[in-house]
């Protein structure tokens, strides 16, 4: 029996996550270029990216987890991935990234909201062959919205905020099992 709510576990990850790379992308169907740091902004998302021009409420940063390259490579018959092939904005690893749905979670000084899963689109059938769209799905990551402005960087935490405000401590976070 647990003594927690589901609420309380959904609060919760084992560690805080990383970034391991950062991408944009200058124009539709362009290249995505591989940066060290990126400028998250409000309404907009990353500056530099031609999706903030969108100005979209729910995709304004995407994410993709790391652990989720391997997969997708073997689902193509290929023997790895790169990021950039993916199309999406943060490569993270060591943290659940839908776990971070519906979650506040701060990447280096910006503020983000996991606002739903970031599904496939078409073009991965263009850029990972017959099947691609097929093998990104349930592995596309999440997408996001810029709720403070702030500098993202390769290296910084994903940490999870619970919901009193504070960073989410992850050293006491085991369940009351019986």
């Amino acid at each position: 029996m647990v003594d927690e709510s589901f609420n309380e576990l959904k609060q919760r990850t084992a560690q805080p996550g990383r970034v391991e790379w950062i991408g944009l992308c200058t124009e539709r169907r362009g290249a995505v270029r591989s940066v060290e740091s990126a400028t998250a902004r409000e309404r907009t998302g990353l500056e530099g990216d031609h999706h903030a021009a969108n100005g979209s409420p729910k995709r304004q940063v995407t994410l993709i987890q790391a652990e989720h390259l391997p997969v997708v490579a073997s689902l193509t018959g290929r023997e790895f991935l790169t990021p950039d092939l993916l199309r999406r904005n943060v490569l993270v690893s060591g943290i659940n990234l839908l776990a971070l749905k519906d979650q506040k979670f701060r990447i280096g000084t910006a503020l983000l909201e996991g606002t739903g899963p970031c599904v496939p689109c078409s073009r991965m059938e263009e850029v990972l062959g017959t099947g691609g769209y097929n093998a990104m799905r349930g592995h596309g990551g999440i997408c996001a919205r810029v709720l403070e402005p702030g500098e993202l960087r390769v290296g910084d935490e994903v940490r999870l905020i619970v919901e009193d405000s504070s960073e989410a401590d992850h050293s006491s976070q085991q369940p009351t099992l019986f």
